[in-house]
């Protein structure tokens, strides 16, 4: 039978004070990925930066045309048909660049519509105008008239319009028909964006990962709640919305949690002192969530009025259950 082996005791010279020990930070993660992410989205060049940046880029662009109508006219009179397969070729490039200014054209005018629609609603709430009501819910129900997900609350909306006769009560009824089911989508595509960054933070020592990560979910998200919502917004349009949303929270001065918000998702105060990293990484992931909820309602057409808003806390507890659980199991 083999007996466990003896501890191994080693006496060390001198005393040890615990005083001289460094305290431990009591403050809790500031989330400096996501706030290096809100800087990184609201900084500007100045107007000489901007100005120099047109310049060379509408340099690049006659430079390029140029070469192009060089390499296709110097082929056209060496082989005609190697010249015309260039003419071909940098045709179509050219078509494909107008499709892309296009596409990113409309999904502008997509995104001021659902800006327009939502002010209308918050007009004809105000002043109890029916008829500017039905135009609101009219202009939603085209809209949505491609959207299988919202076909069951357009059929009720549309049996049921008529006999309201107010205002407030008609874009209440369109709120809790249309946006209800539209509402737990951008839910879920929140709470997916908050899991990853928090993920990432707490997982992944690399430098600069977590504020990479944090800027690409970020977009992804906005961009998928605003297709969500009938945005469907391009490239440069995401980028736009990014601002917006940043701009927001930085004006509001939100872009921060309370000690009360850490604690109800997972006792931020002893995540802190049990792991720095993951502490910041529940920070990361509660600031996404909060984000979200105001790309939500940024790009909604109606305000939340009939439905409630929903709350950040709840967001982060549904999306860091796991995480919490298991990061808390990991270091007892």
């Amino acid at each position: 039978m083999n007996r466990p082996p003896k501890p191994f005791l080693q006496e060390m010279e001198g005393t040890v004070d615990p005083s001289t020990a460094p305290p431990v930070p009591d403050a809790l993660p500031d989330g400096r990925a996501m706030q290096a992410v809100a800087a990184l989205s609201q900084r500007r060049g100045s107007r000489l930066t901007r100005f120099a940046l047109w310049a060379f880029g509408a340099l690049f662009s006659f430079a390029l045309s140029v070469a192009a109508y060089d390499f296709v006219t110097g082929l056209l009179a060496r082989n005609l048909i190697l010249g015309w397969a260039a003419f071909a070729l940098v045709a179509l490039a050219a078509l494909a660049g107008l499709f892309v200014a296009l596409k990113e054209w409309g999904a502008f005018l997509r995104l001021g519509r659902l800006d327009g629609l939502r002010t209308r609603a918050v007009e004809a709430r105000a002043a109890g105008d029916l008829r500017e009501a039905r135009r609101v819910v009219a202009g939603l129900a085209t809209l949505y008239a491609a959207r299988g997900d919202t076909a069951w609350g357009r059929a009720r909306l549309a049996e049921r319009e008529a006999e309201v006769m107010d205002a407030d009560a008609l874009l209440a009824f369109a709120e809790r028909e249309l946006m209800t089911t539209l509402d737990a989508e951008a839910r879920l595509v929140i709470e997916g964006a908050a899991r990853q960054v928090a993920t990432v933070t707490a997982l992944v020592p690399i430098a600069l990962a977590d504020v990479v990560t944090a800027a690409v979910a970020n977009l992804r998200m906005i961009r998928r709640i605003a297709e969500i919502y009938g945005g469907r917004s391009g490239s440069f349009g995401s980028l736009k919305l990014l601002r917006r949303v940043f701009g927001s929270l930085v004006a509001a001065g939100v872009l921060a949690l309370t000690d009360d918000m850490i604690g109800s998702v997972a006792g931020g105060g002893v995540l802190s002192k049990l792991s720095r990293r993951f502490g910041e990484g529940v920070v990361n992931g509660a600031l996404t969530a909060r984000v979200g909820v105001a790309a939500m309602e940024l790009c909604r057409p109606l305000p939340f009025v009939a439905l409630e808003k929903p709350g950040v806390s709840s967001l982060v507890s549904r999306a860091l259950t796991g995480l919490v659980s298991r990061g808390e199991a990991a270091r007892r």
